[in-house]
């Protein structure tokens, strides 16, 4: 008799466990699929809004000081579109693509949660395309930089704006500790640095970061240099680390 009731007991238990289990499975599912979908409407929205606005390449300017001038003509086109639940009002910097790697997403202003959840985040204390010098991007390993472990040396990417399209070509990839602060120092020249967690298998909050760095090759001047006053703030101010960026 007891043992009848003990085995009834434990079957109870395994019977709670499982569907614990399985209500956990299902959140974790949603959670997913939700990001995803978030993820995906939002590239296609800011994509079409971008190609829309592509034949206009006159920088606008904004009272918002939230607004890159760089973004002014997408964000000023941005009116005449329905925009969904899900798109962020924030400015969009341009569209980022390696040909070789069939890569392509927009770039957004910031590198907050909420920006590297839906885009590639433009670090905003790092230099504009089309400025001299150093364009930083963030993004996470497990979306949109997963395939940065697949880059090579000599590798083109194009970054187009609307104020122009722009050619880099990878010079090195290396992997670095979070308070590394070499990664994102200005440059006198027009470079790309990418950055996102290492290694890219990791589970959990990544150790490392992994720094791809790419020299402007077309147009082979800059759009933009900065006077004197910008490159004096820019030795003024310390380069950022990459501790505070929110990627995973």
């Amino acid at each position: 008799m007891k043992v009848r009731i003990s085995f009834a007991h434990a079957r109870a238990r395994w019977s709670v466990s499982q569907f614990l289990f399985l209500l956990l499975a299902v959140v974790s599912l949603g959670l997913y699929g939700y990001t995803y979908v978030e993820r995906v409407v939002y590239q296609a929205y800011e994509s079409r809004l971008f190609d829309r606005a592509a034949g206009n390449r006159a920088p606008a300017t904004s009272s918002n000081p939230e607004t890159t001038p760089i973004a002014g003509v997408v964000q000023a086109d941005r009116k005449s579109m329905p925009a969904p639940e899900s798109a962020f009002p924030i400015s969009v910097i341009g569209r980022l693509s390696v040909p070789r790697l069939q890569f392509s997403a927009m770039v957004r202003e910031g590198i907050d949660r909420r920006t590297l959840r839906v885009a590639v985040g433009h670090i905003p204390s790092t230099a504009l395309p089309g400025q001299a010098g150093n364009v930083g991007l963030a993004g996470h390993r497990d979306t949109f930089f997963r395939g940065l472990k697949d880059l090579r040396p000599r590798d083109e990417i194009q970054f187009a704006t609307p104020i122009g399209n722009f050619k880099y070509q990878v010079e090195s990839l290396t992997v670095v500790e979070p308070d590394n602060v070499e990664a994102l120092a200005p440059s006198p020249e027009n470079v790309l640095t990418m950055v996102t967690c290492y290694p890219f298998s990791y589970i959990g909050p990544a150790p490392k970061r992994f720094v791809v760095r790419a020299k402007q090759a077309l147009p082979e001047a800059a759009v933009d240099k900065p006077g004197e006053k910008e490159r004096q703030r820019a030795n003024a101010e310390p380069a950022p680390n990459l501790v505070g960026l929110e990627i995973r």
